[in-house]
Formats: C-alpha cells, structure tokens, sequence
C-alpha cells in the first residue's frame, strides 16, 4: 500500500499554518501516513545550544507550539506519526512541550519518542575525527566552543517508531532521515536494500524543504510562474514499496509541482550527483528520470543506492566574536550620488577611528550589494541612475563588542554629519557563530531512541482538571 509522507516545515521560522492543508489532506486518503517537520539547520542548532545556555528550559524550536498546535491531535486521532528534529539542542524540552500540548487536547496524551547521541560536544576529545575535505578551518579551543553535532541517520528513528512512539523529537539528524525512517519502520526495508534506502532518503531530500518543491523559492515573474503562492501547498510524497514516488501536494492549495520545480529541488546541495552522501545509503541519481505524471503530480524513478559512508559529517559551531549591522536610507534626486559619499566618508572615518583587526562591509542596497565585494568595488564602476532609492548598509566583525559598537556609531553619525538627507538608521549587534564541519566515525556515534516519561505531564493537566472541576 501506498505510504504519504508530507511536510509541516521545512526551516526554522516557516509558515505555522503549512501543516493544516497538508494533514488535512492526509487524512482525506485515509492512507498510512507520517507527517514530518524539518526545522534545523546548523546556525540554528548552534542558536539553539547558546539559548540553552542561557535558560536551560529554552534550546528548543521556539516555534514549537505553534506548529504543532494546529494539526496535533488530528494526527493523534487518525494515526499520523509526526517525526521533527525540533528538540534542537535540547530534545527533553521539546518532548515537555509535545507532552503538555498531547495532554490538553481530546486525546488526552501521546507516546512520545526522544532520539538520543547526536550532541557528542562532551566526547570531541575522545572520538576520530577527520577534517571534511572543504574544511579550511581548525577545530577552536574548548573556551569557544558552543556545540558538536553528528548528522544521525534513520535507525534510531525507526526504532522510536517501533517502540510505538506517535510523535518522535530528535535534534540533529539528517534531514531527509526523518522521512526515511517511517518508510523503514512501514515496508520493512533492509538496512543493506540500497536502492530503496536510496528512493526513501530522495523522497526526504525532495520534501524536506517544505514549499521549495511546490513553488517556494523557484518563482520568477516572467520566466517561471507559480499561481497562488500566498497559499502554496506544502509537498506530499507518495511512496511504494519498490521505492517509487511521486510528487504531489494537497488538492486546492496554491503553487506547482511540475518537472522543473522538482529537479530544482532534486539537485538542491547535491554536489556529485552520483554520489550523494548521507549517513544510510550514498545515492546514485546519474539514471534518474523525472516525469509529469498529471496535474501537479511528477513521478521519479531510477534512483540508484550504495553502501553507506563509515564516517558521518559532524557540525562544530563556536564563538566567533561579534558583528553588527547598520543602515541608513537616502532617496530621490541624486540619491545615488548621496549614498555613495556616505560610503566613502564611512571608510575614511573607519581607517582611523576603529582597530586594524575590525573586519567592514559597505552596500548600497538597490545599487550594488549581493554581487559586490568586501571593497566596494562594483559600487564605484556601476553608472548611476538619475534618481532611486537606496539603502546604505554597514556590516561589521570584531572579537570585542565595543568596535562593532563604535563603527555602526558612525554610520548613526551621518545623520547630521554625512550627506543631506539620510534617515531611517537602524544598528543592531549579535554574537557571530562560526561552524566547522568534521566527519566522525559511525562506530564512535551511540546513536538510540527512548519513550519521554509523560507522568509529570499528565500528574498536572489531572491536578487542572480537579481545579477547575471544584471551581464549578
């Protein structure tokens, strides 16, 4: 039987309403189902270990609830297993919040299960790590360092699933592992089955970054239009057990799912395509073929598995410093011209009036900014436009924060000090994360999966309930 995997999310920060439309139609099929949401990313992990260490109930998805609230208990009622790495840096965190909401809805509760040994920041010392091959940068000292992470792969999912666990929360894994694990724990796939390991972790990759694949993102006026994409459908992947799929997304949503939307998708940070590496299967898509099945629907077939990879790509995220940003806005007649002298008297202002180790940035945003470089030098050549609208914006780096502070001062200065008619200046500062990626052996990683103890959880909602029975 055909399995539907369908997506909630799929960053951190995304729609909270995407998920209604997708169970909504989950449960119409009336087909097995799993519903997973992608949240993490590797600053936001390393945001999340920094908000743990400042409040130790904190570390999670901040928008946890929110998420989860709307479609929770239809999942719970219709046997929808939810799958998200939304524990972040810390899982436990997150089982409380999914134990409260599971404990306040008409269910009344939900087996909930935790993925453990992916924060192997304690170990760093102790396991083999390797430097990845892009990786330039060494490994910073323990006063820096903010977390280590390994990209864990489907097993301990699956066995949360088979534990009986109806929401499963981990923190760092890979993420198209979370859509492989419920086809797993479903068809019973071999963990050495290759090619369908292979066509599980692709129908992750092509759901796991939500609208991407259904419209998000690939719109271009002009060149790639996409109808409705204030109400875009969040993708659903049809599964079978040979490891076939196709593409779709819920019946009346906006959006597309069409051959190029899914090859864009398809190749998204895949750099060798016949060798795609991920922690359960490294997959071939040399032979892949990609078809419009229908409206909306767009099979793919041919894709190809081989053995997994003995190491597993770690993510070490430390502290880099600080770095802040200021802007200010200068429009209409000869307002390029403004700009660009307020840039100019910024870099003069800032030879002599920050330290040498102060790394800047100056864009005119409208002008010349995503393409220039750290000099400025597009900003000079490009010709200027009679009149416009432009943003001057300053970015700074240092390791104190009393610099950042003092050159994003100067560009306040311009105010009254810089060319006519500058306004809306904005500064804002922020700890600067760096990361560094490692690869670690998989024997070192101790990698399972456990039920969350719900008793606490459910000890209060009964002690609520007896309140407000009394109150009456």
């Amino acid at each position: 039987m055909t399995f539907l995997l369908g997506s909630g999310a799929g960053f951190s920060g995304d729609r909270t309403d995407a998920a209604i439309p997708v169970v909504r139609e989950l449960i119409r099929r009336g087909q097995p189902a799993a519903l997973i949401f992608e949240t993490l990313g590797e600053r936001t992990l390393a945001a999340a270990h920094r908000a743990l260490r400042d409040d130790p109930t904190a570390g999670y998805e901040p928008l946890l609830e929110e998420l989860l609230t709307p479609v929770l208990d239809d999942c719970l009622q219709h046997g929808i297993a939810i799958l998200g790495n939304f524990g972040a840096a810390n899982p436990d965190g997150a089982c409380g919040v999914v134990a409260e909401l599971a404990a306040r809805s008409e269910r009344g509760g939900a087996r909930i299960g935790r993925v453990h040994g992916d924060d192997i920041r304690a170990r760093l010392g102790e396991v083999d790590l390797e430097r990845w091959e892009a990786e330039s940068r060494e490994l910073p000292g323990e006063e820096a360092l903010i977390s280590a992470n390994v990209y864990l792969g489907a097993a301990p999912l699956v066995e949360a699933l088979e534990l009986g666990a109806e929401v499963v929360v981990s923190g760092r894994v890979a993420d198209p592992a979370l859509f492989l694990a419920p086809l797993v724990h479903h068809f019973g796939w071999a963990w050495n089955d290759w090619d369908r390991l292979a066509a599980g972790m692709m129908a992750g990759h092509l759901g796991e970054c939500g609208a991407q694949v259904t419209g998000g993102y690939f719109a271009d006026p002009g060149c790639k239009e996409v109808p409705g994409l204030a109400q875009v459908g969040y993708p659903i992947i049809e599964m079978e057990e040979d490891g076939s799929l196709v593409v779709t997304k819920p019946a009346g949503t906006g959006g597309t799912v069409t051959e190029r939307t899914v090859k864009e998708q398809l190749l998204y940070e895949v750099h060798d395509p016949a060798n795609y590496l991920t922690p359960d299967v490294v997959v071939d898509l040399s032979a892949v073929r990609v078809e419009q099945i229908g409206p909306d629907r767009v099979a793919v077939r041919g894709i190809r598995g081989k053995p997994a990879p003995q190491r597993l790509k770690t993510t070490v995220c430390y502290e880099g410093g600080w770095q802040g940003e200021a802007e200010i806005s200068y429009a209409g007649p000869n307002a390029l011209a403004r700009a660009q002298l307020a840039a100019e008297v910024l870099r003069e202002r800032l030879t002599f009036r920050a330290p040498p180790e102060l790394r800047t940035r100056l864009d005119i945003v409208g002008h010349a900014s995503v393409f220039d470089s750290d000099a400025g030098d597009l900003q000079r050549s490009v010709p200027a436009a009679a009149g416009g609208d432009y943003r001057l914006r300053l970015a700074a780096e240092h390791a104190e924060r009393r610099w950042v502070e003092r050159a994003t001062q100067e560009l306040l200065a311009l105010y009254c000090a810089g060319p006519a008619g500058g306004g809306g200046v904005r500064r804002q500062f922020q700890r600067r994360v760096c990361t560094a990626s490692y690869l670690v052996q998989r024997s070192d990683v101790e990698a399972f999966a456990t039920l969350f103890d719900t008793t606490l959880f459910e000890t209060k909602m009964a002690n609520e309930r007896r309140v407000a029975h009394g109150a009456r």
